[in-house]
């Protein structure tokens, strides 16, 4: 069966690249996708056309400055430039340890440059400071998925829905986990949990179009 794992890392180099395993409902997949590998701390507006030469000139200035450093990281992942984000993110994290967003990106960084155990020590070095923080453990989880460590991935998403309801990229991310397993009811169920929980997000849009191909593979098949 062919699974989402690799192309897991690749969406989370631009949220969570996604693929189903049947070819009918992968754009489906390839829409959830593109939710899962935007910084987690970058908001849904593109930063402004000069941000980018902006920041890498007033870094290349003075690179002990953290808050240009987040910054600057932040954009290259959304412009889709890991490496490049793994670097400068990785001095961040050097000016301004145990800062838990700045650990989370630098985690999705490496993720999308295929380098997953890189990316879980980061994650789980945001987690030992932050336990509950649904990012890092949503990432963690898709990281884990995303190497094969299924179980283990389930359980972290299973366990912070128990804790936390609200969290709707747990949702999200099982829903991603039953499609690729081909249990399309299922993952229709927790889409339907993001777009209720947090209708604006960009998760559920990416959930409504998503559950939209599933349900014409579904009906498809009756006939």
């Amino acid at each position: 069966m062919k699974r989402f794992a690799s192309l897991f890392l690749a969406a989370l180099a631009c949220l969570m690249l996604v693929s189903v395993t049947s070819v009918q409902a992968a754009p489906a997949a390839k829409t959830a996708a593109r939710t899962a590998a935007k910084p987690a701390s970058m908001t849904a507006s593109r930063a402004a056309p000069d941000s980018l030469e902006l920041l890498t000139k007033a870094v290349a200035r003075d690179s002990s400055k953290w808050d240009n450093l987040y910054k600057l990281g932040l954009i290259l992942m959304d412009r889709d430039r890991p490496l490049d984000a793994q670097r400068v993110l990785f001095k961040a994290n050097t000016v301004r340890p145990a800062h838990v967003p700045t650990l989370v990106n630098l985690g999705a960084a490496y993720d999308a440059l295929g380098q997953a155990a890189q990316a879980q020590a980061s994650y789980n070095a945001a987690l030992k400071i932050a336990p509950e923080d649904t990012v890092a453990n949503c990432r963690l989880a898709s990281s884990l998925y995303s190497t094969g460590d299924y179980g283990k991935a389930i359980d972290i998403l299973r366990g912070l829905i128990s804790r936390n309801p609200n969290a709707y990229c747990a949702y999200f991310t099982l829903g991603v986990a039953f499609a690729d397993a081909g249990i399309y009811r299922d993952a229709i169920r927790m889409w339907e949990k993001v777009v209720a929980i947090a209708p604006t997000s960009p998760e559920a849009m990416s959930a409504k179009e998503s559950i939209d191909v599933l349900q014409r593979v579904l009906q498809s098949n009756q006939h």
